[in-house]
C-alpha cells in the first residue's frame, strides 16, 4: 500500500480509502460482517476510512465506530454533513445551526472524541460560505475535528471559499471529494487543476462509474448488477440510446485491461490514482470478496502507453455520463437563474 500527504494537513493517508457507504441497511446490514471487512482493510494497510452521517441514516457511522473501537489512533477517519435523513426543518444544509448539531451526533455514533476530516457533502447556496467556514473553524479550535473539506464542489465554489477564508482569517477547505473515473473525466478541466493549485487533497469516489467498470456490465451479456445498481435499471438499459456510448467504451477498456494482464476494476482504480492531483481513491465494498478484489489494484502502475490508449477511448475532460446524480447547481435547478423576468426580456 502506498501513502500520500492529505493536502497541506501533514496527515499521511493510504492511496486507497475504505468507503463505508455500503455498510448498513442500504448495502450490508450485517454489522459483524461489516466490522470484519473494515478490519481486513486495515490489516492490508488501508488507514483511511470515509463515511457520512446520511449513509443508512447514521447506521454506517455506528458500524465504523464499532470497528474502530480499539484501533482509533491508527485510522484517519472522515465523515460528512449536509443531506437530510430525518424529517423536520433545519435538519440539513451547511448552516451553523445544523453543523453544530450534526457533528455531535456523528461523534456519538462513531464513538470518538474527534473526527480527522469533516466534509461538507454538497454546496448549499442558501447559506453564506462564510457562515460554514466560520463554524468549521470553530470546531477545529474546539478539538472536535482536525481538518475540514468539501465534496463535489465545482471549481468556482472552491475558489470562492478559498478567498473568503483568506479574507476573514478562517480555516480553509483542505480537501475535495469529487466523482472521478475513466468514464467521468469532466473534473480534469477545472476542478482537479484548481485543487492542485490551491494545495488541496483530493479523495475521489465512484471509480467504477456506478458499476459500468465493475466488469459485470458488458454489451450483449446478461446484467450482473448489485442490488443498489438494480434500483436504477435505466442507467444500464442497453436499449436506450444514451447508454450506447457507455457500453462501447466498456468494451474498449476491457481490451486495454486484457492487454496488460489485469481486470477492468483494477485498471479503473489504478487510473484514478495516476492523476497528480488525486491523493486517494475511495472504494466502497459490500462484501469481503469485493474488498479483496479492490485491494489487488493498490500495487498496479499504468505506463504511458496504457494511459494514452485510455485517452483515445475517452478523451481527457470528457464525461460519458453525469457523474453526480445527487446534486445539481442552483443555476440549473432554479428557473429564475436561467430566465429574465418576462417584463425585462
Amino acid at each position: 500500500m502506498r501513502y500520500r500527504t492529505l493536502g497541506g494537513t501533514g496527515i499521511e493517508v493510504s492511496t486507497h480509502c475504505l468507503g463505508a457507504m455500503m455498510f448498513g441497511a442500504v448495502g450490508n446490514p450485517d454489522h459483524d460482517d461489516c466490522v470484519r471487512i473494515i478490519h481486513a482493510a486495515l490489516d492490508q494497510g488501508i488507514n483511511f476510512v470515509d463515511t457520512a452521517d446520511m449513509y443508512s441514516a447514521g447506521e454506517s457511522e455506528t458500524i465504523v465506530g464499532k470497528a474502530l473501537r480499539d484501533r482509533r489512533d491508527d485510522v484517519v477517519l472522515a465523515t460528512k454533513v449536509h443531506f437530510p435523513f430525518t424529517e423536520g426543518r433545519n435538519r440539513s444544509g451547511n448552516s451553523r445551526r445544523w453543523i453544530t448539531r450534526a457533528v455531535e451526533d456523528s461523534l456519538r455514533r462513531l464513538g470518538t472524541d474527534w473526527i480527522d476530516l469533516y466534509q461538507i457533502h454538497r454546496p448549499d447556496h442558501t447559506t453564506d460560505i462564510e457562515e460554514t467556514l466560520w463554524v468549521l473553524s470553530d470546531l477545529v479550535s474546539a478539538g472536535k475535528i482536525r481538518a475540514f473539506g468539501c465534496s463535489a464542489f465545482p471549481a468556482e465554489d472552491i475558489v470562492e471559499a478559498y478567498h473568503v477564508a483568506d479574507r476573514r482569517g478562517y480555516g480553509r477547505f483542505r480537501t475535495n471529494q469529487p466523482p472521478y473515473s475513466m468514464m467521468a473525466r469532466g473534473i480534469e478541466r477545472s476542478v482537479l487543476p484548481t485543487c492542485r493549485r490551491l494545495g488541496m487533497g483530493v479523495l475521489t469516489y465512484s471509480p467504477l462509474a456506478f458499476g459500468f467498470l465493475s466488469g459485470k456490465v458488458r454489451k450483449n451479456q446478461p446484467l450482473g448488477l448489485s442490488a443498489r445498481a438494480a434500483l436504477a435499471p435505466d442507467r444500464f438499459d442497453p436499449a436506450l440510446p444514451a447508454n450506447a456510448a457507455k457500453y462501447d467504451a466498456v468494451e474498449q477498456l476491457v481490451e486495454v485491461a486484457d492487454g496488460i494482464g489485469t481486470t477492468l476494476p483494477e485498471l479503473a482504480l489504478a487510473f484514478v490514482t495516476t492523476h497528480p492531483a488525486v491523493t486517494s481513491v475511495i472504494t466502497g465494498p459490500r462484501t469481503m470478496e469485493q474488498l479483496e478484489g479492490l485491494i489487488t489494484a493498490a500495487d498496479l502502475t499504468l505506463d504511458d502507453k496504457t494511459l494514452d490508449r485510455i485517452d483515445e477511448i475517452i478523451p481527457p475532460g470528457t464525461d460519458v455520463y453525469r457523474a453526480d446524480a445527487a446534486w445539481q447547481p442552483q443555476s440549473l435547478t432554479d428557473i429564475t437563474h436561467r430566465r429574465r423576468p418576462l417584463a425585462d426580456r
